[in-house]
């Protein structure tokens, strides 16, 4: 890694399913944070288990997601890149972390309130400490900056938190990290209900575009996609469905919101539809045409993530010795 450059790390979990909204509003800025940054991404698939899985299926997804990450641009030669449950100093460090965690602290997170009432069933201890695996995952490669979205900043100052108390102790042991919210990142909503984000858990599969949907299938649902009885391809906040898709053109074919409605002027949402569809296509095209090669090929696949997990191990080393010595543990 180069010593002149941050430190940025980011994480996802496996749910094997990405959508345009996370390849827009995310993805593409970490293929562009790579050149600037020392970059580590994880498919973070011990964070997945807090909720049951079925096994077969959580091994496949982390291996698309994986492959998805490469085949969006992440270059394992510029980024490290790797899965969380390949380098064990993630589970170790969360254990200490733990430790330095207040009870009262992980009661407040949102999302264990959310997930709670979510999964009534299942409200087990991972659940309720998962915050500090997602410190310790922070913490352990020393990063300056974490990628987040709004609703994720909680987490980010909840491992400030545990650092600083951590620090306070023992000396300047972990690096402050700090939430990074991009300026420009696109808010891409549902084609269905475009007053919510576009999400995969929505129960209406025409509200979301997946980047392993096939051609067809985009186009279908592109063409369904909510717009108004009014005609007219501008922005407004009374058409919140054409104006994302405008939002949505704009960003897959490099260009602005005004251009698109300059190009649009006059025309029919009978034209506009397809055109939006035809253009996320392209975009999406070499991405899941990649990502099926890359499946195929369970050796270099398997040979990618494993130097990945080799070279996060190395710095997660580093700092998990650090803190066993502080702490007082006896040397290995």
């Amino acid at each position: 890694m180069e010593h002149e450059k941050k430190i940025i790390f980011s994480a996802t979990q496996p749910s094997g399913k990405i959508t345009l909204g996370n390849y827009l509003g995310a993805l593409r800025n970490w293929v562009t944070l790579q050149e600037d940054y020392n970059a580590i991404y994880c498919v973070a698939d011990e964070h997945a288990i807090t909720v049951r899985q079925d096994p077969a299926a959580l091994r496949r997804q982390s291996l698309e997601l994986y492959a998805q990450f490469i085949a969006c641009g992440l270059d394992p030669e510029k980024s490290i890149i790797f899965i969380q449950s390949h380098v064990p100093q993630h589970a170790e460090l969360a254990w200490v972390l733990n430790c330095y965690t207040m009870f009262g602290e992980l009661s407040r997170m949102t999302q264990f309130k959310d997930k709670s009432a979510t999964h009534a069933d299942n409200v087990n201890a991972g659940l309720f400490t998962y915050p500090t695996l997602m410190a310790a995952d922070i913490l352990l490669y020393q990063a300056d900056l974490v990628p987040v979205g709004e609703d994720q900043r909680q987490h980010v100052e909840i491992t400030r938190n545990i650092a600083q108390r951590f620090n306070g102790i023992y000396g300047d042991v972990f690096t402050m990290p700090e939430a990074y919210i991009p300026e420009v990142a696109a808010r891409v909503m549902s084609l269905s209900e475009p007053d919510k984000k576009m999400s995969k858990s929505s129960p209406n599969e025409n509200s979301y575009i997946l980047v392993m949907d096939k051609p067809e299938v985009i186009l279908r649902k592109f063409k369904r996609a909510v717009t108004d009885s009014e005609g007219g391809i501008y922005r407004s906040p009374d058409k919140p469905g054409v104006t994302n898709l405008i939002e949505i053109y704009a960003a897959v074919t490099g260009t602005t919101p005004e251009a698109v409605e300059s190009e649009f002027a006059g025309k029919g949402y009978g034209d506009f539809k397809p055109a939006v569809g035809e253009a996320v296509i392209e975009t999406l095209r070499p991405i899941r045409e990649e990502t099926e090669r890359l499946l195929a090929d369970k050796g270099y696949l398997e040979s990618l993530y494993r130097q990945g997990a080799e070279k996060a191990a190395a710095i997660a080393n580093r700092t998990l010795r650090k803190v066993h010595k502080k702490v007082g543990f006896a040397p290995r």
